[in-house]
């Protein structure tokens, strides 16, 4: 049975919720015969989140790790397929941490690509009624940070785990007094990370 690791950031940037880390908890009871999901919540600081999806990687030794973030603004649910070795924060993290034109590793690689399928998670996704679509840059900031940590350690480390990161928009109650901003149900987050779940968990099933 596949194990998949998946981790939502607390909230930051002064904001009490955070729909990636509340959408994350739902799938802690998340029970189906395919697959043992497993779900951690990380610190959104630039030092520590890398260290606690490593950690939890070397405790857990999961077949894949999804990485979820919050994306105020964007108008469905971002599949990741590029991890850029920058970060260039516009806000700073949640210790005041907030670093420009960084490389988080500095001999690493420019980049990582996503090693979760991404098309078939938005084909997946979208035919549950929900809006998804493949981004490529995850920004500059702690999730983008995360995703490439994680992509470098399993790389580095040659172990055979395939890595994502998926964006997720407002909760309906955040977009308030935001404008037009964009958001989803928490609901609707639920079943497009339980969908991505299923559709990873299958791609190992068939390697």
């Amino acid at each position: 049975m596949p194990r998949i690791l998946i981790t939502g950031f607390e909230p930051f940037g002064g904001a009490t919720v955070n729909p990636a880390s509340l959408a994350v908890q739902k799938l802690e009871n998340m029970t189906r015969d395919n697959v043992q999901v497993i779900t951690r919540e990380i610190p959104t600081v630039f030092d520590k989140s890398p260290k606690a999806v490593q950690d939890a990687i070397s405790e857990l030794s999961p077949d894949a790790v999804i990485s979820v973030g919050q994306a105020g603004g964007t108008p469905g649910i971002r599949v990741e397929r590029v991890a850029l070795n920058l970060s260039d924060a516009r806000i700073p993290d949640n210790e005041g941490n907030c670093p420009s034109d960084s490389l988080i590793v500095p001999a690493g690689p420019v980049a990582y690509w996503a090693t979760i399928p991404a098309r078939e998670l938005v084909d997946a996704i979208t035919k549950q009624g929900i809006p998804a679509f493949i981004s490529y840059s995850a920004g500059t900031f702690v999730c983008n940070h995360v995703f490439y940590s994680t992509c470098h350690f399993v790389a580095v480390e040659n172990m055979p785990i395939k890595v994502g990161f998926i964006h997720v928009p407002y909760l309906p109650c955040q977009a308030v007094g935001k404008g037009q901003a964009p958001s989803m149900s928490l609901e609707c987050i639920v079943t497009a990370l339980e969908t991505a779940v299923e559709v990873v968990a299958g791609s190992i099933v068939s390697d």
